[in-house]
């Protein structure tokens, strides 16, 4: 089976899968350059609500094909941080559905997904210093914004891994499942994010990135969107609210 980013769109949920079997779902960069792409596809597809991450089978992401780092040049990161990038800005609600191994670049991945959900079992790392890399700056204010500085520091220096317990605790993972649950636990919770405003998680989701400069226009918005009303009247109703408003 060819590497591949699979992608499906039902009941309101994109779900996009890392597939690269034969190497634990390692990222080429054929993937990392097709990412961009698909999310941009994907935020502007108004049948998408929510986006799942996670991987073929029983690993997440091993993190970069590490044959392809062979080649001269800095282009297999650079190509990283675009995806990286690309999955952070991504403008409705991202979650990373993880298990078994989530590892350099998929740590990357699932870290710039607005909420982790993980299988007990899965291992989290950042390797970079097992192969004498540097690890990108963005990633890095990323993974400390998640960690705080000592976890992120314990990451990047030992490149050890650490487990599902330490990954909840230090805020890298938000839920942990038992085996078998999380499926199910991803369904649901994509299933509530598909009912709620998608006015108010966007500019929540803009505002938590530090973006300050635009309470005016998320002002405006609201104004001229019907969610307000719409929602206030299904609460006195006692009714499902239908929101209209869409990225």
């Amino acid at each position: 089976m060819e590497p591949e980013l699979q992608h499906t769109v039902a009941d309101g949920t994109a779900t996009v899968v890392i597939s690269n079997p034969a190497k634990r779902n390692a990222m080429t960069a054929g993937m990392w350059r097709a990412l961009p792409a698909l999310l941009d596809g994907l935020a502007g597809d108004r049948r998408v609500r929510a986006l799942v991450l996670t991987g073929a089978g029983d690993t997440f992401c091993a993190g970069a094909d590490i044959s392809t780092l062979r080649a001269p040049g800095d282009e297999q990161q650079r190509l990283a941080v675009l995806a990286e990038e690309a999955l952070a800005a991504f403008p409705k609600p991202t979650l990373a559905a993880v298990r078994g191994y989530c590892v350099g670049g998929g740590s990357q991945l699932a870290a710039a997904c607005d909420l982790r959900f993980a299988e007990e079992g899965a291992l989290f790392g950042v390797t970079p210093a097992k192969l004498g890399i540097v690890y990108p700056a963005s990633s890095t204010r990323r993974l400390i914004a998640l960690t705080g500085p000592s976890t992120a520091k314990f990451l990047l220096f030992s490149g050890e891994l650490i487990g599902v317990e330490r990954a909840l605790r230090t805020g890298l993972v938000d839920e942990a499942l038992p085996p078998g649950a999380l499926d199910k636990r991803i369904a649901e919770f994509a299933r509530v994010l598909t009912t709620r405003s998608q006015l108010t998680q966007a500019a929540a989701k803009e505002f938590a990135a530090g973006r300050d400069d635009r309470e005016a226009y998320w002002a405006e918005q609201a104004r001229g969107s019907g969610d307000t009303t719409e929602g206030v009247a299904a609460f006195l109703e006692r009714r499902a609210p239908r929101f209209d408003w869409s990225v």
